[in-house]
C-alpha cells in the first residue's frame, strides 16, 4: 500500500503581505471553510474557475450592447474580486488552519499567472469588440509585464533574497485598477463609448506594471551589489 504524500509546510517567505488577512470577516470565513474540511488547493482551483469565467465575460462584453454589456463588465469585475478572495482564503486555510498540501507551491503561483493573462487579455479583447482596435495589443502587453513582475520576484528569491512585492502595480494593485476600470466602463453605453475606458485602464496598468518591473529589477541589482 502506497503511503499518502506528507503535507508540506507552507513557505511563508513567499507570502504576500495583505492587510485584509487580518480582517475579522476573513478570519471567520477561513475558519468556517477549514472546518468543512475544504483544502487550500480546492479554493485555489475555485479561484482559477472565477478567472476563466471573468476573462470570458470581459472578452464578450464588447460584443453585446447597452445593459448586457454593462452586466458583462460588472460580472467580470465581480469575478476579479472573487478570484482575489479565493487567493486570500487559500493561504489562510493552508497556513492558519493547517490545510496545506504538498502541491501548495504550484497552486500558490501558477493560477495567479494564468488569472493575470485571462483577465488582462480578456479586457483587451473586450475593448476591441467594443470598437477599440488596439485592445488586444494592450491586453497582451499588460499580461507580459505582469509575468515579468513575478519573474523578477522569483529570480530574486532564487538568488537568496526576500520576495519583493513592491508596486506600484503589484498583483493586488493591477486587479484593483482593472476592477475600477470595469466599473467605469459599465457606464459607457450612456455616452456611446466604444471601449475607450477599458483601453485607458489597460494603458494605466501597462505603464504602472512597467515601472514595477524596473523598480524590482533595480532593487535586485542593488541587493546583488551589496552582497558583493
Amino acid at each position: 500500500m502506497t503511503d499518502a504524500p506528507e503535507t508540506a509546510a507552507p513557505d511563508l517567505t513567499n507570502r504576500r503581505p495583505l492587510k485584509t488577512r487580518g480582517a475579522a470577516w476573513a478570519g471567520r470565513l477561513a475558519a468556517a471553510i477549514a472546518g468543512k474540511g475544504v483544502s487550500a488547493d480546492v479554493i485555489s482551483g475555485l479561484g482559477l474557475a472565477f478567472a476563466v469565467l471573468g476573462g470570458a465575460l470581459l472578452a464578450a462584453s464588447g460584443g453585446v450592447e447597452d445593459g448586457w454589456r454593462s452586466l458583462c463588465l460588472v460580472l467580470g469585475a465581480t469575478c476579479v474580486q472573487l478570484r482575489l478572495a479565493c487567493n486570500l482564503l487559500d493561504g489562510m486555510v493552508a497556513v492558519e488552519h493547517g490545510r496545506a498540501s504538498p502541491y501548495g507551491p504550484i497552486w500558490n503561483e501558477l493560477p495567479d499567472r494564468v488569472a493575470d493573462v485571462l483577465f488582462l487579455v480578456g479586457a483587451g479583447y473586450g475593448a476591441m469588440s467594443a470598437g477599440f482596435s488596439g485592445g488586444p495589443a494592450l491586453g497582451w502587453i499588460c499580461a507580459a509585464l505582469a509575468m515579468l513582475t513575478a519573474y523578477v520576484r522569483e529570480l530574486g528569491r532564487g538568488l537568496g533574497f526576500p520576495a519583493d512585492f513592491s508596486g506600484p502595480m503589484a498583483k493586488p494593485h493591477r486587479m484593483a485598477a482593472l476592477t475600477a476600470t470595469c466599473a467605469i466602463a459599465a457606464f459607457e453605453p450612456l455616452w456611446r463609448g466604444r471601449g475607450e475606458v477599458l483601453a485607458v485602464g489597460l494603458a494605466v496598468v501597462a505603464v504602472g506594471t512597467l515601472v514595477t518591473v524596473v523598480r524590482r529589477t533595480r532593487t535586485l541589482a542593488e541587493r546583488l551589489a551589496d552582497r558583493r
